[in-house]
């Protein structure tokens, strides 16, 4: 199964993939079973911090959870996420070095995009799924729609400015899988019940794919 085929199985699993900035692998495991036990089974740790790597290895741990490494910037990156285990990439943008690298690991990649001349270049390479990120500063929901017209086959993940209470108006564009979120994990002590009644919450969205 192709990479592109993974990523739409992957995006399709959830309405809500959490986007995870973790400062404690310690706190991975918890999280992860707080958002799996809530319905949310795709998780993307960012790797923003020291602790992602580890997050990753602790979070593959927990039954149901497809873990992914998130704030893919390079070749190095590519590396470590597979390294770690990771099941899927996700990258805020779109170069030829990541492009390839991503493409050469095998693994499951979502890249960013903003403009029409990114998704052309992605799909150039053979990429039909994308992040559109940052969501709102690039023009939110209308933004969305506009962009992907000319571009019929391709799909996209909203990701950036995303809100519990906007979810409903992304998930009603066709073309659109999933959102990326980052406020079912709020920062501060975990809360595995409140955490668990988020993922609740977003798992019950319906999209109109």
């Amino acid at each position: 199964m192709s990479g592109q085929r993974k990523i739409d199985d992957i995006m399709r699993l959830s309405p809500v993939i959490p986007v995870l900035v973790l400062q404690e692998a310690s706190d991975a495991r918890l999280i992860a079973e707080s958002l799996v036990a809530g319905g949310l089974r795709v998780l993307e740790v960012t790797l923003r911090t020291p602790a992602a790597l580890d997050a990753v290895r602790e979070m593959r741990k927990i039954e149901g959870a497809v873990v992914g490494c998130g704030t893919v910037l390079n070749e190095a990156h590519v590396d470590a996420a597979a390294e770690a285990g990771a099941e899927f990439l996700v990258s805020p943008g779109l170069t030829p070095s990541v492009g390839k690298a991503a493409l050469r690991s095998g693994l499951p990649f979502l890249p960013g995009v903003a403009t029409p001349t990114e998704i052309m270049t992605g799909i150039e390479m053979g990429l039909s799924h994308f992040k559109f990120f940052p969501a709102e500063a690039s023009g939110g929901v209308s933004g969305l729609q506009a962009l992907a017209a000319p571009f019929g086959e391709a799909r996209f993940c909203p990701t950036g400015g995303v809100t519990e209470q906007s979810v409903p108006d992304w998930l009603a564009i066709p073309q659109v899988l999933c959102v990326g979120g980052t406020w079912l994990v709020p920062r501060g002590p975990v809360d595995p019940a409140a955490i668990r009644a988020a993922a609740e919450r977003a798992s019950s969205f319906a999209r109109s794919a």
